[in-house]
C-alpha cells in the first residue's frame, strides 16, 4: 500500500473505523520515514497527527527514531500544542540517548541529539522557532541544565534567539538546582552582558525583562545577599527596565531586613509616585518591617490604609501583627489580633501558636497558655512544637505544678520529643524551690547521664 492510501484513510475514514482499517492494510506498520511523510501530509490537522502518533506507539506499529519524533514535535509546536510537544520531546531525549548513559559525562554539555534533527527538518516541516523554546524548557524540566545552555549557545551562533520567557525559565531552573550565583552567571551569558552593562544595551538581541530581574533579586534575597539585590536593581535601571510592584517589594524587604525603614517607606512612596499601586505583598512587606522594630502603630496604620485601598488582609498580615505586638510585650493585643484572624477564617501556623504560648508563659499566665494550646489543637489540628512544650513545662515548674508538668512531659515524649537539658533544668529548679533536694539531685544525675550518652553517639 502507498503513503497516499494511508493519508486518504486518515483524512476520510470515520474515527471508529479508520484505525482498524489502517492496521489491516499496514499490518507490518510504518518505518520512521513513512510515518514522517504521512504525518507531514496531515500537518494542518494536528489533533489527527497526534492521534496517529499515539496509535503507532500503542500498537507498536513504528519504531520511532529522531526523524519521526522531530516531525511530530514540529507539527505540535507549530500548532502551539505546548504540553504534548514537551512530553514527546522528553520521551525522544530519553529514548534516543540511552546509548549515551555510560558516557553521559561526555555528552551532558552538548545539545541532545534531537536538537540537530529538529534543526535539519525545520524548513521541511514548516515549523516555528517556538519549537526550540519547547526543547530548552523540556531539557530544563528534566534537569538537563547544561544541555539547555548548550542549545542556547548553538541557537545564538545561528542567529536564533529564544523568547524571553524561555530565558527566564532556564534561569529559574538554574537557580533552583544550582543556586543564585550560577543563575546570575547564566543570566549574564544568555543576554550577552559583560561588566559594562550600558555598552551592551544597544546590541542585546533579547533584553531581560522585569520578571528576569525579579527572579534574580528574590533568589539573592532568600540567600541573605542583600547587596547583590541592590546591584541587580541598579542593573535593571541601567537597562531601562521598569520595575513592577513585586520588584519594589523585594527591595523594600531588603531595607526592612537591614532596619532601614525610612528607605523602605521612601521606596513605597516612590512606587505610588510612578502610578504603581502597592499590592498586598508590598503592604505586608512594610507592615512586617515596622513590626520587627516594634513600631506597631505604623504597622496598624498601614493595615488600615490597605483596607481603604480595597486590599484584603491576608493570613500573613495578621501573623506580622501578632509578632509585632509580642515584640513590644503586648500579649493581650496579640491575642485580639489572633482571634480576629481566626474569625476571618485563616488557619494559624504553628509558629504563631509558639510565640503566643511563649508570651503568655513569660507573663506568668501558664494556664491561659495551656488552654490556648488545647483549643488550637482541637480547632485547627495544630500540634504543639518542642518549643511550646518547653515553655509550658517551664511555666508549670516555676509555679510548682510538678505533677501537671510531668503529665505534659509524658505527652511531649509521646509525640516524639525527647526531654533535653532545658526540660530537665525546669524540673530540677522546680523541685529545688519546693525543697525536693534529693529528687532534684537524681534528675541532675539523669540529665548528665543523658548528655554523656549523646556525646558518645
Amino acid at each position: 500500500m502507498s503513503i497516499s492510501s494511508a493519508v486518504s484513510i486518515l483524512r476520510d475514514q470515520h474515527s471508529k473505523s479508520r484505525w482498524n482499517f489502517l492496521q489491516s492494510l499496514f499490518p507490518s506498520g510504518f518505518t520512521p520515514a513513512e510515518f514522517s511523510e504521512i504525518t507531514l501530509k496531515i500537518r494542518n490537522n494536528p489533533h489527527l497527527a497526534l492521534r496517529f502518533f499515539h496509535w503507532t506507539q500503542t500498537k507498536s506499529l513504528c519504531n520511532h527514531n529522531l526523524l519521526s519524533y522531530s516531525t511530530i514535535i514540529h507539527i505540535l509546536a507549530r500548532a502551539r500544542f505546548k504540553s504534548h510537544a514537551q512530553t514527546i520531546i522528553q520521551v525522544a531525549i530519553r529514548v534516543t540517548e540511552l546509548d549515551q548513559i555510560e558516557n553521559f559525562d561526555q555528552f551532558k554539555s552538548r545539545p541532545p541529539k534531537i536538537f540537530e534533527t529538529l534543526a535539519k527538518t525545520y524548513r521541511s516541516c514548516d515549523s516555528a522557532p517556538f519549537v526550540f523554546d519547547l526543547l530548552i524548557k523540556a531539557c530544563s524540566q528534566s534537569n538537563r541544565i547544561n544541555q539547555s545552555i548548550a542549545i542556547v549557545r548553538m541557537l545564538r551562533s545561528r542567529g536564533i534567539y529564544p523568547k524571553i520567557s524561555t530565558f527566564n525559565f532556564l534561569i529559574g531552573s538554574v537557580i533552583r538546582s544550582r543556586g543564585c550565583d550560577e543563575g546570575f552567571d547564566v543570566y549574564r551569558e544568555v543576554f550577552s552582558l559583560n561588566d559594562e552593562v550600558k555598552e551592551n544595551v544597544c546590541r542585546i538581541r533579547v533584553c531581560p525583562n522585569v520578571q528576569t530581574f525579579n527572579l534574580l533579586m528574590v533568589s539573592f534575597y532568600q540567600k541573605g545577599l542583600m547587596e547583590n539585590v541592590k546591584e541587580i536593581w541598579s542593573e535593571m535601571e541601567k537597562l531601562n527596565c521598569a520595575p513592577n510592584a513585586y520588584s519594589y517589594s523585594i527591595l523594600m524587604a531588603v531595607f526592612c531586613e537591614e532596619g532601614k525603614m525610612n528607605d523602605a517607606q521612601k521606596l513605597f512612596v516612590a512606587m505610588q509616585g510612578k502610578q504603581i499601586n502597592p499590592d498586598v505583598v508590598a503592604y505586608n512587606t512594610l507592615i512586617s518591617g515596622y513590626c520587627k522594630i516594634g513600631e506597631i502603630n505604623r504597622a496598624e496604620e498601614l493595615c488600615r490604609d490597605m483596607g481603604l485601598s480595597g486590599i484584603e488582609s491576608t493570613c500573613i498580615t495578621y501573623e506580622h501583627l501578632v509578632n509585632g505586638y509580642c515584640k513590644i510585650g503586648d500579649v493581650d493585643s496579640a491575642i485580639l489580633v489572633y482571634n480576629d484572624m481566626c474569625r476571618k477564617g485563616f488557619r494559624p501556623e504553628g509558629f504563631v501558636i509558639d510565640v503566643l504560648i511563649k508570651m503568655l508563659c513569660d507573663n506568668s499566665r501558664v494556664y491561659e497558655a495551656l488552654e490556648f494550646c488545647r483549643v488550637a489543637m482541637a480547632k485547627y489540628n495544630v500540634l504543639p512544637s518542642r518549643s511550646s512544650y518547653k515553655f509550658l513545662i517551664q511555666g508549670l515548674c516555676e509555679e510548682g505544678k510538678m505533677e501537671e508538668a510531668l503529665k505534659l512531659q509524658a505527652e511531649m515524649v509521646g509525640r516524639g520529643f525527647e526531654p533535653n537539658s532545658e526540660i530537665y533544668g525546669a524540673f530540677i529548679d522546680g523541685h529545688v524551690k519546693l525543697g525536693h533536694i534529693e529528687l532534684a539531685e537524681r534528675l541532675r544525675m539523669e540529665m548528665l547521664d543523658m548528655l554523656s550518652r549523646k556525646e558518645e553517639k
